[in-house]
């Protein structure tokens, strides 16, 4: 927590969400310590702080874009609008 405020402090734009999406590939299974993968491993949600990109609409501006993942397959959900989601990451909305 300490490390993300003093992050939080120095950078303009990086106390918004950059980035949101939901990992829909189950042919990813592990964590490979490589975002790229990871972020789209399927049941798990992937957040970034910061600069978004605007080929997605994004206009928030940063120097830092610090992406994160969670894995829901085990006992998370995911609600939209109070609509659940996303159950031990399953899909349930087509």
């Amino acid at each position: 927590m300490e490390e993300c405020q003093s992050v939080s402090g120095s950078a303009k734009g990086f106390q918004r969400l950059g980035e949101f999406a939901l990992g829909t590939n189950p042919g990813i299974t592990r964590f490979t310590k490589n975002i790229l993968f990871d972020e789209k491993i399927g049941g798990t949600i992937h957040l970034a702080l910061g600069k978004g990109y605007p080929e997605t609409g994004s206009e928030n501006q940063s120097a830092i874009h610090w992406d994160m993942v969670c894995d829901l397959r085990r006992g998370g959900r995911l609600y939209a609008d109070g609509e659940l989601l996303l159950e031990d990451g399953r899909l349930l909305v087509s």
